[in-house]
């Protein structure tokens, strides 16, 4: 039976367009924060104002009847306006607010480059506070974050983007064992593998017109951040990206063997998403990873 008062239930509709886009009463209540029982009792209480069903099972899945789809058209872009809209009035109350979230699906990157140098980013803005989180999944629009800083990933929301690094490769080792070495060092030296990067040792190999059966196997480890002690301290060498060893580099903790660098043909992008609480500090923060990567590049060895 349909509500007898004419009350507009706005929560209930927010809840409802998120049980639409999320596919699920479960994942809703994830996404508002709340339990899956509250969400369903928000979807009892439109369809009770409606006095018509919005949500129908089919077998175990359920769907949106063709009046739940018409509604949640109609109304999905609207809310978001609204919610857009107040964030952006919330924060004029809210001077105060001086803190971004950065996501990144690159761990080793963030560990050995961007995070070292944050305390340069936050002093050059007046003390913001910068947040960094570590996450292969990709983003949804629910998700608490202002920038995203990938290489694979990409966003489904407004956002601004910067092209921020095209990655190049170089071969490194300890300055005790590689200094004064050619390329050919590589025959006899094992080289360190990657799983989480399985593409970058290949790659390289082609650049160099090389193959597998040029090169000793070394150990392997999961990430780029793993491998780093090893080859600073051991009898091997790594292929990484120019970036994440450029500090190494330059302190003398590593050797790039001259000749080495290659472009592996991939792209690390900043997004900066409409709807941050701080979108200009966030722009701000692209514009400065971006001006940071392009002094970056370490002097070709000879």
């Amino acid at each position: 039976m349909a509500a007898e008062h004419d009350e507009v239930p706005l929560n209930a509709i927010r809840a409802f367009v998120t049980i639409a886009r999320e596919g699920s009463v479960t994942r809703a209540a994830t996404a508002l924060g709340t339990t899956q029982s509250s969400v369903s009792r928000y979807l009892a209480v439109l369809q009770d104002y409606f006095g018509m069903d919005l949500v129908e099972r089919r077998g175990r899945r359920s769907e949106l009847t063709q009046f739940g789809r018409l509604f949640v058209n109609t109304v999905a872009e609207p809310l978001d306006t609204v919610c857009f809209t107040a964030k952006r009035m919330r924060r004029r109350t809210q001077p105060g607010a001086n803190r971004i979230v950065v996501r990144t699906s690159l761990s080793t990157f963030a560990y050995s480059f961007l995070i070292p140098n944050l305390q340069a980013f936050s002093a050059e803005t007046g003390g913001v506070i910068v947040d960094v989180i570590s996450s292969l999944s990709p983003p949804t629009s629910s998700d608490n974050f202002d920038i995203l800083i990938t290489r694979d990933l990409s966003v489904i929301e407004p956002a601004d983007d910067w092209e921020i690094y095209n990655e190049a490769l170089v071969c490194v080792g300890s300055p005790n064992h590689v200094t004064g070495k050619t390329l050919s060092i590589v025959r006899s030296m094992p080289i360190l593998n990657i799983t989480s990067r399985p593409d970058i040792l290949p790659t390289w190999l082609r650049a160099m017109n090389l193959s597998a059966k040029d090169v000793k196997s070394g150990a392997r480890y999961d990430h780029n951040y793993l491998a780093l002690p090893a080859v600073i301290t051991g009898h091997c060498l790594l292929v990484a990206p120019e970036i994440i060893v450029s500090d190494l580099v330059r302190a003398g903790a590593l050797h790039v063997i001259p000749g080495s660098r290659a472009s592996s043909g991939m792209q690390y992008r900043a997004y900066a998403v409409d709807r941050s609480d701080n979108p200009e500090i966030a722009r701000a923060f692209c514009r400065w990873v971006a001006r940071l990567c392009k002094k970056a590049a370490i002097p070709e060895a000879t």
